[in-house]
C-alpha cells in the first residue's frame, strides 16, 4: 500500500468538495483560463475564487503560468490529476476548427495538420499577423513527428461564423482577439517554440499539442447539416 499516493488522491478529493471548486475544474477541462475570465463566467468574486484557486493549487491540481504576450496576466491550466474528475458530457458542437497564435508559422500549423490526421470535423490555422513563411524549426519537428506540413503556409483569419471553433495557441493571439466578437472560444497556452529555437522546443510543443488535441476531441462534436 503507498500511502503517500493515498494521502495526495485524499487531498484532491477532499479540494473538490465544492460545487464552485467542481465548477472551475470543468470549466478548465478544455481551455486555459485567467482568473478574471473564470469569475466573468461562473460569478465569482475576485476574494472567493483566489480562495478556491489556492485550494486546487495546493491539491495539485492546478497550476498558473504566466502569458508569453502580457506579462502581467496569469492562466490557469488544469494538471493531469484532476482529469478523472471533468464532467464528462462537456459537449462543443462545431463546423469548423481554426486554430490561431500570432504568426501562424509554428503552432496553428502544427495544431491543423496534428488535428486532420484523425479527426472528422475539419481543422484550419492561421495568424492575426501571419509571418512570410513557417519557421524552420516547425518544418523539421514535423517531419521528426511524421505530421505533414505539405502546403502550409501562413495565413490571415478568415472570416469566422457562429459554426466555428477558434482554438487560440498563443497568448498574444488569445489577449489580441475581440472577445465581443461572441465566438466559440477555448484557449491553450502553449509555450512558443520560436523563442528558444531548440529542436527541444518544437518537440515540446508537438507533445503539448497532442496532449491538448487528444484530450479535447471527445467532447467536441460536429454541427448538425
Amino acid at each position: 500500500m503507498n500511502l503517500e499516493r493515498l494521502r495526495r488522491r485524499a487531498e484532491a478529493h477532499a479540494a473538490l468538495a465544492d460545487v464552485h471548486r467542481l465548477a472551475i475544474v470543468d470549466e478548465l477541462a478544455l481551455a486555459d483560463r485567467t482568473p478574471s475570465e473564470l469569475a466573468a463566467t461562473l460569478g465569482i468574486e475576485s476574494n472567493l475564487l483566489a480562495h478556491h484557486l489556492a485550494t486546487l493549487e495546493a491539491a495539485g491540481l492546478i497550476e498558473r503560468i504566466a502569458s508569453q504576450g502580457d506579462r502581467r496576466r496569469r492562466y490557469i491550466r488544469l494538471l493531469p490529476a484532476a482529469q478523472l474528475v471533468i464532467e464528462q458530457d462537456i459537449r462543443i458542437v462545431a463546423e469548423r476548427i481554426v486554430f490561431v497564435c500570432t504568426e501562424n508559422a509554428a503552432r496553428s500549423q502544427l495544431a491543423e495538420a496534428i488535428w486532420n490526421q484523425s479527426r472528422p470535423i475539419k481543422a484550419i490555422s492561421a495568424g492575426t499577423r501571419p509571418a512570410s513563411r513557417l519557421h524552420p524549426g516547425t518544418i523539421r519537428a514535423a517531419a521528426r513527428r511524421g505530421i505533414n506540413l505539405k502546403g502550409a503556409r501562413p495565413r490571415p483569419l478568415p472570416q469566422l461564423g457562429a459554426q466555428d471553433l477558434v482554438i487560440t495557441v498563443c497568448d498574444r493571439a488569445h489577449e489580441t482577439l475581440d472577445p465581443g466578437q461572441n465566438l466559440s472560444q477555448l484557449h491553450w497556452s502553449i509555450l512558443d517554440p520560436a523563442t528558444a529555437r531548440t529542436p527541444r522546443a518544437y518537440d515540446n510543443s508537438v507533445d503539448a499539442l497532442e496532449a491538448r488535441i487528444a484530450a479535447a476531441a471527445g467532447h467536441i462534436i460536429s454541427a448538425p447539416t
